[in-house]
């Protein structure tokens, strides 16, 4: 591991206020000590990698991120494991993804064993901020364009950085069932376009809709297909899952929407459960019909930050109807216990999910 070079913070946080910081952290707003950077340029190659303090990236306002949206990011938790590892999940199909949402967007990615060492470098910076109990240590790699100029073209310099935030439940309270909106005016991602990349611009096109949501008193949007507004894709971070009476789990097929981590995880996991599980369309009309005749017994939702979470009731706009009781099912909430269980250590790993990572004794508390 020479690739990096380490600077350590010089003020750090205290481990009181780690502590303090870590105890309940509202998602996302909670940050460690330290980043890592990395630099693309052709005539180098990545260069430049450091482990550093945290601090603000100074970008000049006519770099072209700003302008032409080159930017990609993934997701990714570390748990503490009882034996003194930490414990990544599956962080090389992270690495796998953002290769591809790279190339969808004409970018340069750091190659695999790069991503991973990056990773690697900044969870044995900031150990101690991995949260002990059901809390986790959330890392988000980004890369964005790094090149000042005004033009149409892609960048020939790129900025790979990592960052991570100690996060608890992604929704208030905890597990319990969300409501959900079907937005029939705004759509997420078309055939051909960039549903399949993790982008920002993807997430910023979805926010109107979210916005919707929340004023209807839901909390999270659910999208429809950009061509027929009939088939449903996924929601506005997360994919989606129909459990029918008959044992049978549909989630929608893949092109326009994100392959999640979580989500092939979760394939797996009802697979060898005995489910069968299928990718096609399914419609509103059917998810309404078959919740009101019975046969349709769960829908769940699935992400790395929210991990396996049931929906409760579905507001569109000609109503509302409910998932059978409306609270979390049987399969939802074992696949819940099961995927929980692999990314803690608690279970054991029959498909090499974890990536454990020794940590130095001084961050094992």
């Amino acid at each position: 591991m020479d690739r990096f070079s380490i600077s350590p913070n010089p003020v750090p946080t205290s481990p009181e206020q780690r502590a303090a910081l870590t105890l309940d952290p509202r998602f996302g707003t909670v940050f460690t000590d330290h980043m890592v950077t990395l630099r693309w340029r052709a005539e180098d190659g990545w260069h430049d990698g450091r482990v550093e303090a945290l601090a603000a990236i100074p970008f000049h306002p006519g770099n072209a991120a700003f302008h032409y949206g080159q930017q990609i990011f993934e997701g990714l938790k570390v748990f503490r494991g009882s034996d003194g590892d930490a414990l990544l999940f599956r962080p090389r199909e992270n690495a796998r993804r953002m290769q591809r949402s790279a190339a969808r967007l004409a970018m340069q990615c750091p190659p695999e064993d790069v991503f991973i060492e990056a990773l690697e470098q900044l969870v044995l910076a900031d150990a101690g901020w991995i949260p002990e109990g059901d809390g986790s240590l959330y890392l988000r790699p980004f890369i964005v364009a790094d090149e000042v100029f005004l033009g149409m073209r892609a960048a020939a310099r790129y900025l790979f950085c990592v960052i991570a935030s100690p996060v608890g439940p992604y929704f208030s309270g905890g597990n319990r069932a969300i409501d959900v909106w079907v937005s029939e005016t705004f759509s997420r991602a078309a055939r051909g376009g960039t549903g399949a990349a993790k982008c920002g611009g993807n997430y910023a096109a979805s926010l109107v809709a979210q916005v919707e949501a929340v004023e209807r008193g839901c909390d999270q949007v659910v999208f429809l297909d950009a061509a027929e507004s009939r088939w449903i894709e996924e929601l506005g971070g997360m994919n989606i899952f129909f459990v029918m009476r008959d044992g049978e789990v549909i989630t929608p097929p893949l092109g326009t929407i994100l392959p999640g981590v979580t989500r092939d995880s979760v394939m797996t996991l009802a697979s060898a459960a005995g489910h069968r599980v299928v990718q096609r369309r399914y419609s509103l009309e059917q998810w309404r019909s078959d919740a009101e005749s019975g046969r349709l017994v769960e829908t769940f939702v699935c992400g790395t930050a929210a991990t396996i979470v049931p929906i409760g009731h579905v507001h569109h706009g000609a109503g509302r109807f409910a998932i059978a009781t409306g609270a979390c099912g049987p399969l939802t909430a074992k696949l819940r216990t099961d995927l929980q269980g692999i990314q803690r250590g608690r279970a054991a790993d029959p498909h090499g999910w974890r990536h454990p990572l020794r940590l130095p004794a001084s961050a094992v508390r």
